[in-house]
C-alpha cells in the first residue's frame, strides 16, 4: 500500500479553486488573503439549553405560563446556587425545545419548528435571566395551511405564536423582578 503511495503511477491531489476556510482564498492557483472581519458570536451555546431529564420534568411540573393554538410555553425561577456570590449577575435563560413526532411527522417540519423557536429565544436571552423555558408542541398543523413541510406560511404561524409565548414570558419575567425590586427596597 506505501509503494503504490509513492509510486508516479497515482494521481497527485487536486487543488481547489473554491474559497477555503482558513481565511486565504485561491483563484487560478494564486493564493490570496483576505480581511477576516469581526462578527459577533450570534449562536446558541450549550449553556442555554436544558439538556437533562431533571430539568425538563422540573419546569414540566409547573402549570404553563401561556397557551397558543399549537405551542404550551412552561417557565419556571432557577434559583441561584449556594455558592454563588450576592453581587454575581443572574444567569442567563436555558429553553428546552419539545417537538415530538405525533405532531410533526415530518423531520424538515420539526427542524424547522425548533430553529425558530431557538432564535426567538436567543434574541430575547439576556431579558429571560435567571428563568428555564419548556416550548412544547401539542397539535398537529393543518395541512390545508401549507403544502411543504418548510413553506413560508409555517414559518410565519410559527414566528407569530413564538412571539405571543416569549412576549408573555418577558412580562412575567418583568412581574417578578418589580416584585422582587420592592421587597429589597422595604
Amino acid at each position: 500500500m506505501a509503494a503504490a503511495r509513492s509510486s508516479p503511477l497515482v494521481a497527485p491531489r487536486a487543488v481547489s479553486a473554491w474559497p477555503s476556510n482558513r481565511g486565504s482564498r485561491s483563484y487560478c492557483g494564486l493564493r490570496v488573503k483576505s480581511a477576516r472581519r469581526e462578527v459577533p458570536a450570534l449562536g446558541f451555546p450549550k449553556a442555554a439549553r436544558l439538556l437533562k431529564t431533571d430539568e425538563f420534568s422540573s419546569v414540566f411540573s409547573l402549570r404553563p405560563l401561556r397557551r397558543t393554538a399549537h405551542f404550551v410555553l412552561y417557565m419556571r425561577w432557577r434559583e441561584a446556587a449556594p455558592d454563588t456570590p450576592a453581587d454575581a449577575t443572574p444567569q442567563e435563560g436555558r429553553i428546552g425545545i419539545v417537538v415530538g413526532k405525533k405532531h410533526a411527522p415530518r423531520a424538515v417540519t420539526r427542524n424547522l419548528i425548533k430553529r425558530q423557536a431557538r432564535e426567538m429565544f436567543r434574541q430575547r436571552r439576556a431579558t429571560l435571566a435567571g428563568w428555564d423555558f419548556v416550548l412544547r408542541l401539542t397539535r398537529r398543523f393543518d395541512k390545508g395551511t401549507y403544502t411543504a413541510a418548510a413553506a413560508p406560511v409555517l414559518n410565519t404561524l410559527c414566528q407569530t405564536e413564538f412571539a405571543q409565548l416569549f412576549d408573555a414570558a418577558e412580562k412575567a419575567a418583568r412581574k417578578r423582578r418589580a416584585s422582587e425590586d420592592k421587597t429589597q427596597g422595604s
